[in-house]
């Protein structure tokens, strides 16, 4: 797309997506995993079986997406936060992340989390997020 040329887009709660543009997302954030492609069914978990899945679209096209894993009463966490490389500095990551707390919010949760990639915090302190003080984020080891 030209620069200055605005992109119409949508921001709407999905339950399932097309392979290929869960593919396109994965692979333009460096998130793929060959593993997808032995189990691709485990894509369309990630869409279907979080608590909260919210894609923006172009037209018929998904061109950014995050989602919440919750219990949908107390906490939830944010993560998976991507819009491809061409779509960016649009807004569409902020509308996702906005879609995401408000849609929590209305279910009641009352705090909102997500572990931030290097260099990508002051993408979401802009909106509202904080560092968890005297908090370190931990991750099991096979």
């Amino acid at each position: 797309m030209p620069n200055g040329s605005k992109t119409e887009f949508i921001i709407k709660t999905i339950k399932s997506a097309s392979m290929d543009d869960l593919m396109g997302l994965y692979k333009d954030a460096g998130w793929w995993d060959s593993s997808f492609e032995e189990h691709p069914e485990s894509l369309q978990s990630i869409v279907k079986d979080s608590a909260l899945f919210v894609g923006a679209f172009a037209g018929q096209r998904l061109v950014g997406m995050g989602r919440a894993l919750s219990d949908l009463a107390s906490d939830a966490y944010i993560q998976d936060v991507a819009v491809l490389k061409t779509f960016r500095g649009k807004g569409i990551g902020e509308k996702i992340v906005q879609t995401l707390v408000k849609r929590l919010k209305e279910k009641g949760v009352d705090w909102i989390g997500l572990v931030a990639e290097p260099g990508t915090s002051s993408f979401y302190t802009k909106l509202g997020f904080e560092t968890l003080k005297d908090h370190v984020p931990l991750k099991y080891k096979d």
